[in-house]
């Protein structure tokens, strides 16, 4: 294994914390291989996270590919941000570019994948990669997320506890919090990042049209750190009551990832009210957590409160030697001096919504995705669409045109039709509107994953650790790898 071109050394200068021992990334493979893969870790996680994903596609694949898993932002060096983890992983990836090509090695495509977190850090990387102009030598094949939270973590429910949630869960992972709760401000954008990074107009959104492919796999049960409605970019979560729902599985597949245009039916027989076996059953689910909640939170809370404070302190240092240039990768200038807009120049804020954390008294808003759409004024508009039809979209019913005549980016969308529009629009902010509007017409290959042996779907996604519980992620790693085009 050849020595890594880039070093950590630096990003934990003057912090007490320091990245773990990790596996060095693979990147060795024959010298023909022209596919550069890029995986990209998640909050709190480090490249041992995603040893399976690594060595699955290393195995189907052991002479065509180069695989760079990122491990610049190892551990609580996520709490530094988006953009600053974004521009960590560029030049991670540019840097490795270099290397293999001062060692022959010539590099014609590239993929990236993001697990959790690491789907929006490789998102921001994809928009900086435009920009230095990679993808006009380079083809870009892939784009993949796993459980990734295109939305944010905003829980739009009611209730004490989830107000608690959003503000206090904004505040205890210093930037990344932040951005995540989309309570940020980026920039002289006046808008959250993630807002940006949604903006037909931005680099982030050029890069990801350019890609060959979008493909996300997202938890519709049991994920405790990213809900449905953001890692499936959708205004509905149809998996409330799944027991109500019939399940139609992708052949082969069964019973874990769902079928990508038609996932979902309602069962013909299905009533709403609740017998009082099913409350009963409800009830003695809830038991379990409410004796957590009880007994261990008072003190877990304090314990975590107080690492977190810890954390961001730390992280503010990292991010202050960062922008000081006194980070591993040296001054970010060539990454700050970027328009963050395609056209050189940033979109008019003026009109742009107030917080809906302070009307919002429902988690859905009046009505179904059906009729929300009816009251909509464009009829043309993609947030017309129902949101399961939307969501039931395929890659080959939605697409990238690429570039019209007049040179702007133009979107082609074909819409399926789907009976499954009866369900409640969830009380999102105007911010996330736009951003699934944005995002749907990019065009994403949805997967809706259910893992069904692990009461943390998050982690058995992607097989993150060796537990039996965890096995039904081989069937989604199966499934990507099975997919992956070379």
């Amino acid at each position: 294994m050849p020595s890594l071109p880039f070093s950590l050394r630096g990003l934990g200068r003057g912090v007490v914390n320091k990245p773990p021992e990790i596996q060095e990334p693979q990147l060795d493979a024959a010298d023909n291989a022209t596919h550069l893969v890029v995986l990209i870790h998640g909050l709190w996680g480090n490249p041992n996270h995603l040893s399976y994903l690594s060595s699955t596609l290393r195995k189907k694949y052991p002479e065509e590919l180069h695989i760079l898993v990122a491990r610049s932002n190892s551990d609580s060096f996520t709490y530094d941000g988006i953009e600053v983890g974004g521009e960590r992983v560029t030049h991670e990836i540019e840097e490795t570019l270099e290397y293999l090509s001062k060692r022959g090695n010539t590099i014609t495509k590239i993929s990236i994948i993001g697990y959790s977190l690491g789907g929006l850090i490789a998102r921001y990387a994809i928009g900086l990669l435009y920009s230095h102009g990679w993808f006009e030598k380079l083809e870009p094949v892939q784009f993949t997320s796993f459980a990734s939270p295109h939305l944010g973590v905003r829980t739009p429910k009611v209730g004490i506890g989830n107000q608690v949630w959003n503000v206090l869960g904004a505040r205890t992972l210093s930037v990344s919090g932040q951005q995540l709760f989309t309570i940020d401000t980026f920039r002289d954008t006046g808008r959250p990042l993630l807002a940006v990074m949604a903006d037909p107009e931005s680099i982030f959104m050029q890069g990801l049209a350019a890609f060959k492919s979008r493909t996300l796999y997202s938890n519709v049960v049991n994920d405790r750190s990213v809900v449905y409605y953001s890692s499936s970019i959708s205004r509905t979560d149809p998996f409330v009551d799944i027991d109500n729902l019939d399940i139609n599985f992708l052949p082969g597949y069964d019973p874990v990832i769902l079928h990508p245009t038609h996932p979902i039916s309602r069962k013909e027989s299905s009533n709403n009210a609740l017998t009082l076996y099913d409350q009963s059953r409800a009830l003695a689910r809830q038991l379990p957590f409410m004796a957590f909640i009880l007994l261990v939170l008072p003190l877990g809370s304090v314990l975590f409160l107080l690492n977190s404070g810890i954390q961001v302190a730390r992280s503010r240092q990292r991010i202050r030697l960062h922008e000081e240039g006194r980070g591993a990768m040296g001054a970010p200038g060539r990454y700050r001096s970027i328009p963050l807009m395609a056209r050189g120049m940033q979109r008019s804020v003026e009109g742009v919504y107030e917080r809906i954390e302070a009307t919002t008294r429902q988690d859905t808003l009046s009505g179904t995705a059906e009729s929300v759409n009816e009251d909509e004024e464009d009829d043309e508009s993609e947030s017309d669409k129902p949101l399961l039809e939307r969501d039931n979209d395929s890659a080959k019913d939605v697409h990238m045109n690429g570039k019209t005549a007049n040179g702007t980016n133009g979107y082609s969308i074909h819409h399926s039709k789907s009976k499954d529009t009866d369900f409640p629009v969830l009380a999102l902010t105007p911010d996330q509107f736009a951003m699934v509007d944005a995002l749907d017409k990019v065009g994403f290959t949805k997967y809706r994953v259910w893992i069904h042996e692990a009461r943390h779907s998050h982690a058995a996604i992607i097989l993150r650790m060796s537990r039996e519980s965890f096995r039904e992620g081989k069937v989604v790693v199966g499934h990507w790898v099975d997919n992956f085009e070379v």
